[in-house]
Parts: structure tokens; sequence; C-alpha cells
């Protein structure tokens, strides 16, 4: 493949991306002002609901079988390494850049998330129809390519909405943002129930599990204070209780940082729910198939998930527009998130790929190989935006660099693919 025509399939994807931002962004300004602040709540509440289960667990439930499961096991394995790498990247990046403690989320997020979906999808059926593809045979090439990147969308929706999620909320909770006020219920002594619900928008997306005991410090201290007229007994009945009450509340407070509900995200559900649709041939039998007896379930999901990409597409440009009136991202971040994602990182996925095949962890198919590879130079996930937006910290500065990242992919797609090519083939 020439190097010209590389070019042009690597800048399609992006090209699209970026028109789609450019829509999102006109719609937000205020003389249009169909993408406000409302809008953008109510559109993530269903991208997160709807749309991305839908894409999740259709795309499994379509390509993804219990042979090519098995077969294609690093994988999963291969895409934790892209996070956690560009995880220990992106906090090396804050530290050097003293970036503000309210975006260092965002910033190890963008290090870490790479777009393993909607980019794949279309660079991928791209790469294996030109007719002097390195991967064989274009049937082949497009059969194999959509199952590789339905399962690296998958995984990478679950780290996604799993750990970078949790890192962003974490540090939005350090920085003192209130993250966990969108369903609080306070619980007075006696049991009683003294605020249920607010009225925030993210009720259902940002909910925790501790109620509030700070009344019942006092009324434990003032009771303490009682008993020491009485009986040492008593008293060191009253210490054990107080140091029980402490013990309850660390126990509430950890569970708070790692929000552990949110560690099964409706994605993920899908993805669970995809798996065993996939997997299990009976089931898969009644629902995947042009004589499928439940095809049209299989068919009204896919039609869903075809809406995520432009939805969450839509929400970046939207935020742009705050973004390029007060941003909080400084020069020397952009280039350093740069610097992670299009250098730093495919540097090490060629060493690390390489050593996995010679190894026997990866076997010689090429395409596969290539999959693997290019999964360490993708611009950061547009997941982010939509992370930023549920918990209202750090949008705009999400949008500059969502900016930046993806005008940089037109180049750095385009080197990366072409040396990948050329290593695999």
């Amino acid at each position: 493949m020439a190097v010209v025509d590389l070019f042009v399939v690597a800048l399609i994807p992006v090209l699209k991306t970026l028109l789609i931002t450019a829509l999102g962004l006109l719609l937000a300004v205020d003389r249009v002002n169909i993408m406000g602040d409302a809008a953008r709540h109510h559109l993530n509440n269903v991208v997160f609901y709807v749309f991305i289960p839908a894409l999740v667990g259709g795309s499994l439930a379509d390509t993804v079988t219990a042979t090519s499961i098995v077969s294609l096991w690093f994988m999963p394995v291969n895409i934790l390494l892209t996070f956690i790498i560009g995880s220990a990247l992106g906090w090396m990046l804050v530290k050097i850049t003293r970036t503000p403690q309210h975006l260092h989320g965002l910033v190890i997020g963008s290090s870490a998330a790479g777009n393993l979906g909607n980019l794949l999808l279309i660079i991928i059926p791209a790469v294996c129809e030109e007719s002097n593809s390195p991967f064989g045979d274009k049937l082949t090439c497009s059969t194999n390519g959509q199952a590789l990147v339905s399962l690296s969308m998958a995984i990478g929706a679950i780290y996604i909405w799993t750990y970078v999620y949790n890192i962003i909320r974490a540090y939005g909770n350090v920085s003192g943002k209130d993250l966990s006020k969108a369903s609080t219920i306070s619980i007075d002594c006696s049991g009683k129930t003294l605020d249920m619900f607010n009225e925030n928008y993210t009720e259902s997306l940002l909910q925790t599990s501790r109620a509030s005991f700070e009344g019942c410090e006092v009324q434990d201290d003032e009771y303490s204070d009682v008993e020491e007229q009485n009986s040492e007994f008593e008293d060191d009945e009253v210490e054990k209780e107080t140091g029980l009450t402490k013990i309850k509340q660390h126990f509430h407070m950890v569970l708070d940082k790692i929000n552990l509900k949110m560690w099964l995200t409706p994605s993920t559900i899908a993805t669970i729910v995809g798996l065993l649709i996939g997997v299990i041939s009976p089931i898969r039998k009644l629902m995947i198939g042009d004589n499928a007896p439940l095809r049209v379930i299989d068919s009204s999901a896919s039609l869903l998930g075809q809406a995520t990409v432009p939805a969450m597409t839509l929400i970046v440009g939207a935020n742009l527009f705050k973004g390029l009136k007060k941003s909080g991202v400084g020069l020397w971040l952009v280039i350093g998130i740069l610097v992670v994602r299009y250098v730093a990182l495919p540097l090490v996925g060629i060493g690390i790929v390489k050593a996995a095949h010679r190894v026997g962890f990866v076997g010689s198919d090429s395409l596969y190989q290539f999959v693997l590879l290019i999964q360490y130079s993708l611009p950061p996930a547009m997941a982010i935006g939509t992370i930023t937006q549920l918990f209202e910290v750090g949008e705009s500065e999400c949008a500059v660099i969502m900016l930046w990242t993806y005008v940089v992919a037109a180049i750095a797609l385009t080197f990366w693919s072409t040396l990948f090519m050329w290593i695999v083939s």
C-alpha cells in the first residue's frame, strides 16, 4: 500500500471525528444553544445507559465465539498494559508540569485510555479493502478484523468505565468537589431519614453508599461524658463502641473511594451479556444470524449502537466551546500528552508485542499483531469526555486535549500504521 493511500486511510476517520466535533461546537454557541448544559447532561445519560451498552454487547455477540475468545486471550492483557504504562507516564507528566489537582485524573486518563472503538472500526476495514493490503484476502481480513475490533472495543470499554472512571472520580473528590452529593442519604442517630435525594441530574450515575454519622459521633461523645460518672466497666464498653463506630466510618470511607457499584457499569454488564450470547451456542443460534428467531433483538441493539460515536463526539465538540473561552490546560501539558500517546507508548508497544510473539503468546497472524500494535498509538478515548461531563470536572480542558490530539492523530496514525505494517509483513 502506497504512503499516500495509507495517509488517506488514516486521515478519513480522524477527519470525520473533527467534522462532528465542529458540529457539536456550532450547536453549543449562544445563538444556537441546542447543545447547552442541560442538553449535554441528558445526552450523556443516554450514551451511558443505552448507546454504549448496545454497541459493546451487540458487537461482541455478533463477532466473538468460544473458539476466538480462547485464541485472542492476549488482547485483554495487551490493552491492560497500555492502560498501566499510560497511567504511569501520565502520573509523571502531572508531576513534571505541576498540573492543577482537579485535572490529574483527566491527564492520567487521557494518557492511559486510547480510542479502541470508532477509529479502529474505520481503519481496519479500510486497510483490508485495499487491493495491495498485507493482510491477505479482503473478505477474510474484514471478517477477522471485525472480530478483533469488537473485542478490543468491548475490553477497552470495561477498562475505561471501571479504571478511568474511578480515577477521574477520585481526583475530583480530592480537589474538594463533592461528587457524592448526587444521591446522598443522611440518617440521624434515631434512624430517621433526613434527606433522601437532591435534584442533581446525575442522581443514578454517581450514587454512593455512605450515610452521614457526624451527629452520631457527637452523641457518642456526650454519652461517654455521662458514663464516665458510672462504673469503669461501662466506660470500657463505651470506648469499645466508639472504636467500633470509627472502624465502620473508615470502612464506609473506603467504599466511597472505590465506589464498588460503579465497577458494574451498564457497559460492563453488556459485555458480560454479549460474551454469553456469543459463546453459548444455543443462545447464539436464537439471536444471531439471518435466520435466527430473535434476530430483531440483535438488529435493534446494532441500530442503537451506531449512535454512540456521533453522540460522544458531539458532546466533546460542545464542551470545546467552553474550552475555547477559558481552559486550564497549558501548552506544555498538551505537548506532554502528545508525546505520551504518539511517541512513548508506540515505542513501548513494539517491544511488548514483539516479545509476546517470540515467546509464543501471539501467533503469526499479521492482522492480529497489527491490531495489538496500533492499540498503543491511538488518540485518547472519546468516553473520557463523557466521564468528565458526568462529574463536571475538567470538561473544557478535556475538549481542548481532544482537539489537539485528534488533529495530530492524522499525521501520527499514518506514520505508525505504515511502520507497523512493515513490521508485521
